[in-house]
């Protein structure tokens, strides 16, 4: 294979919880019918959501009264991993979706996960932050957590999505997630304060949420070898991902399904 590949890139946009887990999985469907390129989608989550992955059990993760309370979503990912808050001042979230045969894409989950955020990494350098990966699927400062990140496969086609921390509100966090002693909350929120970190932690409050999408597009394209060019939904994912927000992420069949 010659010359430098060229992937779409969906710039960042926010949406509601139901509509952003609607989109990533309607481009992998079109993936995997050849109808969409491979495509490095970024957004935000408007209004602030707890995503759980798709093995968690609800009832146990999220304190759902007070995610109401505060209006915040609540879905569950196609993809695994633990219950995470979105918030929507805080975050950008990528999702990059593309075929398995891709030769840039190790076979192995760990090798791409590896290969994978090293887009993160080489994005958080042109910002002026030194970062490493963390096995299995965490990108790191200095030890302390900015990235998190998750990873499905399906039809042919691997969907990794993740998170980039640009500000965090960890008393918030804990309180929308299902921990019932305010002790062990206390506990809990001075224990993530050593364990994660913000780019507002590292670089003050000089970073928009704009600047920190075209520092993981220059990043993606760094690592990944490809070119990214500006791009849209089309009409037929748009539909797709409208049908499955109705019948599967906003329906409390799917997210209340464990």
């Amino acid at each position: 294979m010659t010359g430098i590949s060229s992937w779409r890139l969906l710039e960042l946009e926010k949406n509601d919880a139901a509509m952003n887990m609607a989109i990533d999985e309607a481009i992998l469907i079109s993936r995997s019918r050849y109808e969409s390129p491979n495509t490095l989608r970024l957004y935000r989550w408007d209004p602030s959501a707890v995503s759980i992955g798709f093995f968690q059990s609800l009832r146990d993760e999220v304190d759902l009264e007070t995610c109401k309370a505060e209006g915040v979503d609540v879905v569950r990912r196609i993809t695994g991993g633990g219950a995470v808050f979105h918030d929507s001042l805080g975050e950008v979230t990528y999702s990059l979706i593309t075929s398995e045969s891709e030769s840039i894409i190790p076979q192995d989950i760990l090798g791409s996960y590896q290969v994978v955020c090293e887009g993160i990494i080489r994005g958080l350098k042109s910002l002026g932050v030194s970062a490493d990966f963390q096995s299995v699927n965490d990108v790191v400062v200095s030890g302390r957590k900015i990235s998190g990140n998750a990873q499905t496969r399906r039809l042919g086609v691997m969907l990794q999505h993740g998170t980039i921390l640009v500000d965090a509100d960890l008393e918030k966090m804990f309180r929308l997630l299902k921990v019932s002693d305010k002790k062990i909350r206390d506990k809990m929120i001075t224990s993530a304060e050593k364990r994660v970190t913000t780019l507002k932690n590292e670089l003050g409050d000089r970073l928009s949420l704009d600047d920190v999408a075209k520092a993981l597009t220059r990043g993606f394209q760094e690592a990944l070898k490809i070119t990214l060019k500006k791009g849209e939904l089309s009409s037929s994912e748009i539909i797709h991902a409208e049908t499955l927000k109705k019948e599967k992420y906003a329906n409390p069949e799917w997210t209340k399904r464990r």
